[in-house]
Parts: C-alpha cells; structure tokens; sequence
C-alpha cells in the first residue's frame, strides 16, 4: 500500500505496540510470542491505514473469543513487515498490496513465507479530486489537463507548484516518477500519515477547496468526501516495472495474506482460520467506518461487525 487514520489498536498485553508511519524498529517490536513452540499465541503484523487494522481487529477477535488463542499485534513498514514475517517474528500479514520482489526471495527462492490466500477485497491506487470541484471542471479527470488547474491547487508546501497530497512517506509510491515523467507542473507533498492526510482532505472539503491527493480503495473516507479519480495513463502489464520510468496508471491488486511458513505448517487451528479468512470491500469498510468515524477500537469495531455478521465467520473456523 501503499498504503491505507492511524488509530490506537487495543493491545492484549503491554507487548501491543504502534509506532506510527516512521521506520518500524523490530528490535523492539517483535513479540516474543511469535511462532513460539507449544504456545497458543498468534502475532498478527497490522498495518498503519485503518483498512488493515479492520482485518486484524476481526482476525484477533475471533482468534481469541473463537478459538481461544491469544493475540499480539506488532505495527511494521510495509516492506519490513516481509523480514519480520520471514524470520518468524510475527505469523502473518494479512493485506499487502503487492510486492513482487519480496514475494520472489522469500516466497519462492527462501520459501520461509507461504501464500495465505485471498483477502477477497480487490486494493486500487489512484488520484483524485473532490467530487464537488469534478462536476465543475469535468476536464480535470483526464491527467493531460492537470495542469490547467496547477495553480488552484497549489499551497505553501508545494512551492509555486500543484500540490499533490501523499500520505506516508513509508508508503510504496509511483507518484513521484509520475509527475516528472508525466512533466506535470506538480509537487509531491507527504502528510506524513493517512490520518494527517484525511485531516487535511476534510478541512479542503469543509472550505470547499479543489485539491489532488493520492488515495485508495477500498477507504471509509470516500463515505465522507466523494472524490473522483483522475485518468492516468492506462495500465498495462509491466509499465511499472521499473519504478524511476513509471507513466501509467496503478493495477487493480488483490489483496493477499502471507503466513510464515512454519506458522503454515504448524500453527494448527489459527493457521488454518487465517488462511479462511476472506470477506468483501463492504464487510472492511463497514469496520473501518465504525474504528475511524465512530471512534470505536479495533476490537470494539469488530464486535459489533462479528455480531451481525455470524453466517460469515463462521465458515472461518476449522472443524
């Protein structure tokens, strides 16, 4: 993700930690209970964007009032979340958004991560305007007109430039390259989380101000702030591979699990569950909506979802 507010996840025990965005220390983060012999204990790698701790908070308390296991949870980059999860520091990543190079060294030459499946929901990167500014200016949704509206878009930070908003630097982007190879008139800006770049999107759209952002589906804010996607050039397989040459559009990417792959092997009834795991964009969304708007924790967000949702997780469980 490249990714998807960064709310507090509700910890099991003093060993829950959330660092942020900024580079995850796993010196310090990782539990000591990940993949420990004998013990009923599971350590999940959730995410900083509230769609990821959705998974986690329904994994975890299913895994605990379900099966009976304990949960740790551990906050870990993207791209280090990979060696934590190869080197058995946490059992499982449950929403990456596609990282080819990790999944060729240590899915198939290393073999010490196994596939978990599906999530089941289908993650898209894009660009965006507000809604309210595209129906006024329907042409600014082609890429090639951008410029056109560079300076209502621009801000302090961006200098005498458009501002592109981004979330986290930590984040695996192409926005960058897309703006120097696109020879946009534009200026990457980081937030420097996604919740600092939803405060910053909800205050343009209280002022009803035009605005470009990187951003996601699937995301409870699109419920808040409609926003159009801006047409990028198309997609087509390989265009990204070299990432200071990229000129087109992100993938639709479906969303994958990764295991340890000794928790694949031995981690019985947890193993088995997260490998079930799978449900749609609407069923993550509803508790994100309910952990980023309402305000409620991870855990409480999935009580509610776990109780209106039993014919669901129910074919989760193992026999």
């Amino acid at each position: 993700m490249r990714l998807r507010t960064t709310s507090a996840v509700a910890g099991a025990s003093a060993l829950l930690l959330l660092t942020g965005c900024g580079a995850a220390d796993m010196t310090r983060q990782a539990s000591p209970f990940a993949n420990a012999q004998g013990a009923k204990t599971v350590t999940l790698s959730v995410q900083s964007w509230v769609g990821a701790q959705a998974n986690v908070g329904v994994a975890r308390y299913l895994l605990e009032h379900e099966l009976g296991y304990r949960v740790d949870t551990v906050q870990v980059d993207e791209v280090p979340a990979w060696d934590a999860l190869s080197q058995g520091r946490v059992d499982a990543i449950l929403e990456d958004w596609g990282h080819p190079d990790q999944e060729k060294r240590y899915v198939e030459d290393k073999r010490t991560i196994a596939s978990g499946g599906d999530l089941g929901v289908t993650g898209h990167i894009g660009w965006y305007v507000p809604t309210y500014f595209a129906k006024q200016h329907p042409d600014v949704t082609d890429w090639k007109n951008l410029d056109k509206y560079a300076d209502r878009m621009r801000t302090p930070e961006s200098g005498g430039k458009g501002q592109l908003l981004d979330g986290s630097p930590s984040y695996v982007t192409n926005d960058k390259a897309l703006v120097d190879n696109l020879h946009l008139n534009y200026q990457v800006v980081f937030a420097g989380s996604e919740a600092a770049q939803i405060t910053q999107m909800k205050q343009f759209a209280k002022e009803r101000k035009p605005f470009l952002t990187y951003w996601y589906s699937p995301q409870w804010l699109f419920e808040k702030i409609p926003m159009t996607e801006v047409k990028l050039p198309a997609y087509k397989e390989g265009c990204d591979a070299d990432a200071a040459k990229v000129a087109c559009a992100y993938p639709h990417t479906p969303l994958k699990k990764y295991l340890n792959a000794d928790f694949a092997r031995t981690g019985g009834r947890a193993a088995a569950f997260l490998k079930n795991f799978k449900w749609t964009t609407e069923d993550q969304n509803e508790v994100s909506l309910m952990i980023a708007n309402d305000r409620l924790t991870p855990q409480e967000a999935a009580r509610k979802w776990a109780d209106r949702h039993r014919s669901t997780w129910r074919s989760w469980l193992p026999s």
